[in-house]
């Protein structure tokens, strides 16, 4: 890929980010990890690796907007668009489209190619360790939901079995379960690498978070009288 190949690109992508918790640093994040990751893989084209992992992301704004859209259905469709419009051959268009289609974790559209098993792995580890813990405490800042949420008797719950959304639900739902999911032996090293730190950061700050409860809504019944 030329200089001039790459700018276009990219200029497209940067006119696309709009959420802090998905921006362009995410993406050249991600672009980095997957090429360090390409390293260690045989026949990757590079081409289509590098413009998927520029253009992965390009459809949050539509799903930001409608949750009920797919940001990789609706990004696929768009990087197509774009490349099919600039001079880039059906078959390239195509198999970007299917690596940014397939980058979300989700067992129903699996990542086939290697190039998309690489941007699938590339952006997960960004889910992973103390930036996955950062970013996601960003985006639910964003979209208004709690850190955590309590139980029946006014504790806080560790968000194993809650059914509404907080950051303690989502480590359960997510975060925690990344680590098994990685299709390359690179990105798995690298996830395990950051698995400690995000697993000491749950663990203490649902400590500090309910200890502070436990004790506290103690000292109160202590001092409120009927």
């Amino acid at each position: 890929m030329d200089k001039k190949t790459y700018l276009l690109i990219e200029n497209y992508m940067l006119s696309c980010m709009t959420d802090s918790a998905h921006d362009k640093d995410h993406i050249y994040r991600v672009l980095y990890t997957a090429l360090d990751i390409a390293k260690t893989e045989e026949d990757v084209d590079y081409d289509v690796l590098i413009c998927a992992c520029l253009l992965h992301d390009i459809g949050r704004k539509e799903q930001f907007e409608n949750s009920s859209l797919c940001h990789a259905v609706v990004g696929g469709e768009k990087a197509y668009r774009f490349l099919a419009e600039n001079g880039f051959t059906a078959d390239f268009a195509a198999h970007v489209k299917s690596c940014i289609t397939t980058h979300r974790f989700r067992k129903s559209a699996p990542p086939l190619s290697i190039e998309a098993k690489i941007l699938f792995d590339a952006d997960k580890l960004d889910a992973a360790g103390a930036m996955g813990i950062a970013r996601t405490l960003i985006y639910k800042g964003q979209v208004t939901e709690p850190l955590y949420s309590l139980t029946s008797d006014g504790q806080v719950s560790s968000g194993e079995t809650d059914k509404k959304p907080s950051f303690f639900h989502e480590y359960h739902y997510k975060l925690k379960n990344i680590y098994n999911s990685f299709y390359t032996l690179r990105g798995a090293e690298l996830a395990n690498e950051r698995r400690m730190t995000a697993e000491n950061f749950f663990r203490e700050i649902y400590k500090e978070v309910s200890s502070a409860y436990e004790k506290g809504s103690a000292y109160l019944d202590e001092i409120i009288t009927e």
